[in-house]
């Protein structure tokens, strides 16, 4: 017998409105969800994934939006034109929402207990004390650790999964009928997240409650969702069970999706991009086993270009007025090295000591003590003129691109800036026309020198943080977590586009994320971090293949298999 329909879109538009130009976002779309069932949306940014969302929570944008024509049923009721009233008694309570960001859904200035008591007082009739229980109870569900410290938290003093776990116990906290999770696990480390989706399976499981889950990972949703919706410029192109969407897929765009993330089973000599499947161009040249001996025979065979020799990064902290700082080993006797040419990958949960480590040997955050090695020369106590050389040398992709380009700076005069401090290229014209050659070469066009940062897309602006470290001819890039925020489908056109640039230019990479499958792909050598320590080092393929320490094997264990 089939399970009731708890809601259906039917035909829904929804058109944003700018200087009184009517553009359509979402395209007749329509779909339903059933009681006890869990939907994913999939696609890119920008295909109206999360917009559909917050039209069936009524938080779409005032005034600069509206939902032209179309149905949402839920329980009855059709939610387009009902009240701002009548959407606060659903929302919350019947249909709630896990944003994409904690931290900025979260009140920085509440504690986390008092932000989960506030919708229970909203939609319950419970008295103080028993919400003060029920939030306890709740922390307990989600399995929050010490749920009575973290009740009297602030946000920052918890971790992001931590974080996350607050917003879905705030989320389930009147056990609505409806869970729309947008994104909930973008940023998180591959283990965490993994935790994360068990959570959400278990409570679904235990409260018969749907779920729609949105992502942009299709080998993520296959671990959880029984049907998927592909979303692609606005309109559902696919939809169907998920072993159907990931067995046959029909639509070109849900193809070029699923194989968008590197594989862990073979190294493709270029990874396939949303433009390549639409275009029918795709490349399907393996890197071979003999190939890669080969290269890395070379490689190791050369001087290392940079040591590593039992560095450590300690920081300490107060722990009261008047007891002793506590020291707190960020990283602890770390010993490796660095080839010319080579990309070593650097993998670990968050707070494992991976960015310390980068930040210790670009000496932004100098190292407590051991020697980094550059060149022979040790670069820990070099002078300010010395140093000042070696930043050319020395370069870093940042993980946010947005945060890291200055707002006020067009991209071309954000590239020049540091090409005139280092002297490259003789005047400014010379300058500008080695700019629009390096913003061709990343994908970019002659007209991006005079936009703004805010005038690209996420993917476009990775291209110009990668552009502005390349203007300056490096031979060492750190890139930190570089490609993690990034879309499936731009994610394996900046990987490209890395590897492209590393074969032109002789790049050596120190390639920093948590995400094993990305690393893995990008790798010649894989050194797995764990509490400031290494636990594991040596060829990619061998530690993947088969990982010696438990560690390793749970991360590799928590990377989404797909089906």
């Amino acid at each position: 017998m089939p399970n009731k329909k708890l809601i259906e879109v039917e035909g829904l538009n929804i058109s944003f409105f700018k200087n009184k130009v009517e553009k359509q976002i979402i395209k007749h779309i329509s779909f339903e969800i059933e009681t006890n069932e869990i939907v994913a949306v999939v696609g890119e940014s920008g295909s109206g994934k999360s917009i559909s969302s917050l039209a069936l929570m009524g938080l779409l944008p005032k005034h600069i939006s509206k939902i032209t024509s179309g149905a949402i049923t839920f329980g009855g009721t059709n939610l387009v034109g009902i009240s701002e009233k009548r959407f606060q008694d659903i929302r919350g309570k019947e249909i709630a929402m896990i944003f994409q960001e904690p931290m900025s859904s979260l009140n920085p200035s509440m504690r986390c207990g008092k932000q989960v008591e506030e919708i229970l007082k909203q939609h319950t009739n419970l008295s103080s004390s028993e919400i003060k229980l029920e939030v306890i109870s709740l922390f307990e569900k989600v399995k929050l650790p010490h749920p009575e410290r973290i009740c009297k938290s602030y946000p920052h003093e918890i971790s992001g999964g931590q974080k996350q776990r607050v917003m879905i116990a705030m989320a389930i906290a009147c056990k609505p009928k409806l869970l729309i999770a947008d994104e909930p696990t973008t940023a998180l480390d591959v283990t965490v997240q993994k935790e994360i989706l068990e959570l959400l399976k278990t409570i679904q499981t235990e409260t018969k409650m749907s779920v729609l889950f949105i992502s942009h990972d299709l080998s993520l949703v296959s671990e959880l969702a029984d049907r998927v919706l592909v979303m692609y410029q606005g309109e559902i192109v696919e939809q169907g069970s998920t072993n159907k969407i990931f067995n046959a897929p029909k639509h070109n765009y849900t193809k070029a999706l699923i194989a968008a993330r590197p594989s862990t089973e073979f190294r493709l000599k270029q990874l396939p991009t949303i433009s390549d499947f639409m275009a029918d161009t795709v490349n399907k040249d393996i890197i071979s086993k003999a190939e890669r001996i080969k290269n890395h025979e070379k490689l190791y065979a050369q001087q290392p270009l940079l040591e590593i020799l039992n560095v450590e990064k300690t920081y300490f902290s107060k722990t009261g007025w008047f007891s002793k700082d506590q020291a707190f080993n960020a990283v602890d006797d770390v010993s490796f090295k660095v080839f010319p040419g080579e990309t070593l990958g650097l993998v670990g949960e968050s707070g494992c000591g991976k960015s310390t480590l980068g930040n210790a040997i670009l000496q932004l955050d100098k190292a407590t003590s051991g020697r980094i090695l550059y060149k022979g020369q040790d670069i820990v106590n070099l002078s300010r003129s010395e140093m000042r050389t070696l930043r050319k040398d020395i370069q870093i992709i940042f993980q946010d691109p947005f945060a890291s380009l200055n707002p006020r700076l067009t991209v071309g005069n954000a590239i020049l800036e540091p090409m005139k401090v280092h002297n490259i290229g003789n005047t400014n014209n010379d300058r500008k026309e080695k700019v629009i050659t390096i913003l061709e070469k990343v994908g970019l066009d002659a007209s991006a020198f005079d936009r703004y940062p805010h005038e690209f897309s996420g993917g476009q602006r990775q291209r110009v943080g990668i552009a502005r470290t390349i203007a300056l001819e490096p031979q060492l890039i750190v890139c930190d977590e570089s490609v993690s925020a990034l879309d499936i489908s731009v994610q394996a056109q900046v990987l490209n586009l890395l590897n492209d640039l590393k074969a032109q230019f002789g790049f050596t990479y120190i390639f920093i994320s948590h995400d094993l499958a990305v690393v893995k792909y990008m790798a010649d050598q894989l050194l797995v971090m764990n509490k400031g320590k290494i636990e594991e080092i040596g060829d990619a393929d061998i530690i993947y293949t088969s990982p010696q320490k438990s560690y390793t094997k749970k991360l590799i264990h928590a990377i989404p298999k797909g089906l």
